[in-house]
């Protein structure tokens, strides 16, 4: 007995090294080499830091900025979600690796039962007693064939893939912080020109009032003086109600009330730093959505390997040693030693196609994975393109709108001396304050827009995992500990 144990032991070893789980190949990225050159697009400069390298306290100027930014990543709900998902699926995997180990057990039982005379083969009644202690293995499946270590290389996968999965919410909250944050600024930018606007046009509508009184300016202008007043006021409820909103947009993504005191910066301020955009390439390696993807294309190649065991026989040990006595005292004595062994093998002869139909869904999916990684990639490559476009248009646009503005306010001051001398009437003064105001307004979204874009090129580039600058370090591939308690 004790050799055929032993040569199962050795058989079971050798054949332990075996893995069904087909060789991962990388597919290859469905884009080009470079990124797209045109009119769009600023001329390439030499190589800088990476945005994923670059700390979001370096790119972010602003102090109320980082401060609101630390104070998301402490409170932020979503970001606590996908830290607990990493510790669930670290669980899971400790759960699935768990069964490339035999579970061993300690069991004790007693028992007493009186035989009534009609049933007792003795023709008297008796009493029977019986107590063991056992220490065994209960179904433990010998891997020959890599089932079980498929099945945990999937669980592993899907931990590393949930880490992804944090560091791209984490990107996600410090971009989505910034955006609403600077939204917030151009708000109330925009609440503070409309206010002042507002007295603006409302001094300019007690001009023409009284000069309306002395008949020298018409019903025709106090009328459209009126209207500047009207049209300022709704754009005013506006920019209140949006302010207000932009408060609590800002307060969900924070997590808690807005702190106190924010020493903000105007936007007209140089409030990012610029950083380079690199190669396609580099995507791969610098994009968590990229690499969480992968990481699933590996969880769904493993479970190929899970399915094509299926078909192979699986062998099972029960086995347990101890103690057997009708007598408790007599437990531990010598001559009462126990054993039992009882290995099962199953192999599958007719199973109605459910093994191939297993095999044939596990490679659907890892072509569905393939897909899924494909589009990743496409999708960062056409955010960065997008970036870079608006990076170069939005400074051209921004300028031109800041000579726009000069422009309206020479007019603005000529219109209101021609009036207030009588050359020209009401109609021309109101007609250059409407222009300087659409004008100022135009640059204050203009400049958002540009700083928007900006923020989303580096989210896009995989910035904003680290606080500080240094080289953002792929997920480490360790498997989470594993406690046995």
């Amino acid at each position: 007995m004790s050799k055929s144990l032993l040569s199962l032991t050795i058989a079971a070893v050798v054949l332990s090294g075996c893995s069904l789980i087909p060789d991962y190949q990388r597919p290859d990225a469905p884009v080009a080499a470079q990124y797209p050159q045109g009119p769009a697009y600023e001329a390439a400069k030499a190589p800088g830091q990476a945005a994923a390298e670059q700390g979001w306290k370096q790119f972010f100027h602003d102090p109320a900025l980082q401060q609101l930014i630390q104070v998301a990543l402490e409170n932020n709900r979503d970001l606590r979600v996908a830290a607990l998902n990493i510790d669930a699926y670290a669980a899971q995997y400790r759960i699935q690796r768990a069964d490339l180990f035999p579970a061993v057990s300690a069991t004790g039982s007693g028992s007493r039962q009186r035989v009534p005379a009609r049933a007792s083969q003795t023709g008297e009644a008796a009493i029977t007693s019986s107590y063991s202690a056992t220490l065994g293995i209960s179904a433990y499946e010998l891997d020959l064939f890599g089932r079980v270590r498929s099945l945990s290389e999937q669980a592993l996968q899907s931990y590393f893939a949930t880490e992804e999965a944090r560091r791209s919410t984490q990107i996600s909250l410090v971009a989505n912080v910034a955006n609403a944050y600077l939204t917030w600024q151009a708000d109330k930018e925009l609440l503070k020109l409309t206010q002042e606007t507002l007295g603006a046009y409302e001094q300019s509508f007690k001009l023409t009032s009284r000069s309306a009184e002395v008949g020298v300016a018409s019903a025709l202008d106090l009328s459209q003086a009126r209207t500047a007043v009207e049209n300022a006021r709704v754009q005013l409820a506006r920019y209140t109600r949006q302010v207000a909103q932009d408060e609590n947009s800002l307060t969900l993504l924070l997590g808690t009330g807005l702190p106190a005191n924010l020493n903000s910066q105007p936007l007209s301020d140089d409030l990012l730093s610029e950083v380079p955009a690199g190669l396609p390439s580099d995507l791969l390696q610098r994009r968590p959505d990229i690499l969480q993807a992968e990481r699933n294309l590996l969880a769904a190649n493993a479970n190929i390997g899970a399915a094509r065991a299926a078909f192979f026989p699986s062998i099972s040990l029960t086995a347990n040693a101890g103690t057997l006595s009708p007598d408790l005292s007599g437990l531990f004595k010598g001559g009462s030693g126990t054993w039992s062994f009882a290995p099962q093998i199953n192999l599958p002869i007719f199973n109605a196609g459910s093994l191939r139909a297993s095999l044939d869904y596990a490679k659907i999916q890892k072509d569905i994975n393939v897909a899924q990684y494909e589009k990743s990639i496409q999708t960062a490559f056409q955010e960065v393109s997008d970036g870079l476009a608006a990076r170069q248009t939005y400074n051209e646009q921004l300028q031109a709108q800041t000579d726009f503005v000069a422009a309206n306010q020479d007019y603005y001051r000529l219109a209101e001396r021609r009036y207030r001398i009588g050359v020209d009437s009401n109609l021309t003064f109101l007609d250059a304050q409407r222009q300087l105001f659409s004008a100022q307004q135009s640059l204050i979204t203009d400049r958002l827009a540009q700083l928007t874009s900006e923020v989303n090129l580096y989210k896009a580039l995989g910035g904003g995992w680290n606080a500080e600058t240094g080289k953002n370090e792929p997920v480490a591939e360790k498997a989470p500990e594993t406690k046995l308690f």
